[in-house]
């Protein structure tokens, strides 16, 4: 089987709200450049499978951007090991980045939580979380890019450098 089909076939599905069709060519080919699991998963509410993403384990200091535009959405300092196998953090980098939506697909209701800039699905937050807001966003690995540290300022992201640097 090839890795493409398998992601396909490990993929969950999550019937949240899809993001619409592109309404500019700018977006359109941000779009091209996804896998096809990020686009399954930003665009058409999939969920990659836990413990066997990019990740879910990454311990370096850095920060999560989306995947499709760019746009600053949480930091390593607010990570943690939920045990779930997905990403989890405290809170997302900036609350304005973000859209909460009710989700009452699968039998119960939870948040999603999407990319206010690219619309994107990126995961759910639910309110199990460690810390005084006791939130766990619970993050696709597929909706992120990983900017290490040491590559934030040339990347144009260092001006987040305290935010990361700070526990």
């Amino acid at each position: 089987m090839k890795p493409a089909a398998l992601s396909a076939c490990l993929l969950l599905a999550c019937a949240c709200s899809p993001a619409p069709a592109p309404e500019n060519k700018q977006m359109d080919e941000k779009l091209k450049k996804l896998t096809p699991l990020q686009l399954e998963v930003t665009q058409n509410c999939g969920t990659e499978p836990p413990f066997k993403n990019e990740y879910w384990d990454n311990h370096r200091p850095g920060i999560y951007v989306d995947i499709v535009d760019g746009e600053p959405l949480f930091v390593s300092s607010d990570k943690f090991d939920s045990g779930s196998g997905w990403p989890s953090f405290t809170k997302p980098l900036k609350k304005e980045t973000i859209e909460e939506r009710t989700d009452s697909t699968l039998g119960m209701a939870r948040t999603e939580v999407r990319s206010k800039s690219s619309d994107s699905h990126l995961g759910h937050v639910f309110p199990d979380g460690p810390g005084p807001g006791g939130l766990r966003y619970c993050i696709n690995s597929a909706a992120l890019r990983f900017v290490p540290e040491e590559d934030m300022e040339k990347e144009g992201y260092g001006a987040y450098l305290p935010q990361v640097r700070r526990k």
